[in-house]
């Protein structure tokens, strides 16, 4: 099992996730995602969105859109987006983290704490549009150099390659090989 950064072709089966789980994604963009996937059998098996809202304030990180597909649940994959997240955020120079989430309690376990009066007005907003889907949805908030995955919950997935073993092709960007011109084809006869 390893996580890795989402690719342009899986830009679809994101959706789809993402409508399965309920969430919202106003600003999607494939590019921000990460993937979980099985090693063994390469299939998905879950994901979550590193997301960056630049005001005038400045910059706020937040982790977003976090789901693991339901037969892997309860194997440490959430945790592992998680953890992978804040390594993201760490690399971009971020000192704390925001999720807002219907399920708090998950992300306590690594640290987060609530947030009641403190949270920017971007990040308020977001808030209470999650609250129209999901009523319980809660604000939390992590100092990144805080942040730990429980003992019980750090199984070591294998280091393994970035990249999952599949090739993108024409055809997943709805380019027909044998039909296609390109911009510098040669004609070799």
């Amino acid at each position: 099992m390893h996580i890795r950064d989402a690719k342009n072709h899986e830009e679809v089966w994101l959706l789809d996730q993402l409508a399965a789980f309920n969430f919202e994604d106003p600003a999607f963009r494939s590019r921000d995602y990460v993937i979980a996937i099985d090693e063994r059998t390469g299939e998905k098996t879950g994901f979550g969105r590193l997301r960056v809202h630049r005001t005038a304030d400045g910059e706020r990180c937040e982790l977003t859109c976090i789901g693991v597909r339901k037969a892997w649940r309860g194997q440490g994959i959430g945790a592992h987006i998680v953890e992978r997240l804040i390594e993201m955020a760490r690399d971009q120079g971020f000192e704390s983290v925001y999720a807002l989430t219907p399920a708090p309690e998950y992300l306590f376990q690594f640290g987060f704490e609530t947030v009641d009066n403190t949270l920017p007005p971007i990040l308020e907003e977001r808030l209470e549009s999650m609250r129209t889907r999901h009523p319980d949805a809660a604000a939390t908030h992590i100092v990144v150099e805080e942040f730990s995955v429980p003992p019980r919950l750090k199984r070591r997935f294998e280091d393994g390659n970035e990249d999952d073993g599949v090739d993108e092709r024409p055809e997943d960007f709805g380019v027909d090989p044998e039909t296609a011109t390109y911009k510098y084809d040669v004609d070799r006869t």
